[in-house]
């Protein structure tokens, strides 16, 4: 997003995307914001998310433990992979070290274009948008997984893809099709889609929710029956099967806490998010 392109001022624009959430439905974006204890959340946020504590009380280390994952996934691919341009798609709302911010660090050229559609998440895109470094950009479309295409040609106008890409599902592909429904079809396709876009050399990373945790999956459960937009857990070879075609990086697919970990002195807690990160040839 280089501009507002209502053409208000940005407090009005701000106001006027506040003015079409809806706080009876918990969301996402928000309860997550709250388990990670920000505060951007509303009381029927806070209400799920007490809700499935209950159940799983493991969420906070959850949330937390994707947090660490994601920092590692992009310091891997800025340092390591030499990635310059990352695609965030699913954003959702700020928290401590964000992709641009993570990507900056280890390569102040880096661009990094967030894609989400929530309103909330859209009226802080602009904050974010004046913490890039100098030489790097960040940019923001807002658009729905569900039409990649849209996705693909938007982030076209703003990143090289004759260029390495990484592009980044995190924790967003439970929302998307329900994998009990034609062999996944759904989430398979966009994915597909995705990484046929990608160049020679980009990558792609994801992680979300494993049924690897009978207390997770029961807490999931609990979650859908909120309001909130479903979200539907995956098996391992599920979450496997999107890197097909590409090359998977060292430790493959695995519970998040065990990709890459950073040197502590105490074990880490155990989790049920799995993913991995994988390039294409």
């Amino acid at each position: 997003m280089s501009g507002d392109p209502s053409g208000l001022p940005w407090n009005d624009a701000e106001n006027d995307l506040l003015a079409h959430i809806d706080t009876s439905v918990p969301v996402s974006a928000r309860i997550w914001n709250y388990w990670m204890g920000g505060k951007d959340y509303y009381p029927i946020d806070k209400e799920a998310g007490d809700e499935f504590a209950l159940v799983y009380p493991g969420i906070v280390d959850e949330a937390r433990a994707s947090r660490y994952f994601l920092a590692r996934v992009v310091r891997f691919l800025a340092g390591e992979a030499g990635i310059r341009q990352f695609l965030d798609i699913g954003t959702g709302l700020p928290g401590p070290d964000n992709t641009h911010e993570i990507a900056q660090r280890a390569a102040p050229d880096s661009r990094i274009v967030y894609v989400d559609n929530d309103p909330l998440v859209l009226a802080h895109a602009r904050a974010l948008l004046t913490t890039s470094s100098g030489q790097g950009s960040t940019d923001y479309i807002d658009a729905d997984l569900n039409y990649p295409a849209e996705i693909l040609q938007i982030a076209g106008t703003k990143l090289d893809f004759s260029q390495p890409v990484a592009i980044m599902l995190m924790g967003i592909l439970g929302h998307i099709g329900d994998p009990g429904e034609g062999d996944d079809r759904a989430a398979r396709s966009i994915v597909d889609r995705l990484k046929a876009a990608l160049p020679s050399g980009g990558y792609l990373a994801i992680y979300d929710g494993a049924d690897i945790d009978p207390d997770y999956v029961a807490g999931i459960a609990a979650y859908n029956r909120s309001g909130a937009v479903p979200y539907r857990v995956r098996s391992l070879p599920q979450i496997t099967r999107f890197f097909d075609g590409l090359e998977l990086v060292d430790p493959g697919v695995v519970p998040i806490h065990q990709w890459r970990p950073d040197p502590a002195p105490f074990p880490a807690k155990k989790v049920a998010h799995s993913g991995g990160v994988a390039k294409k040839p």
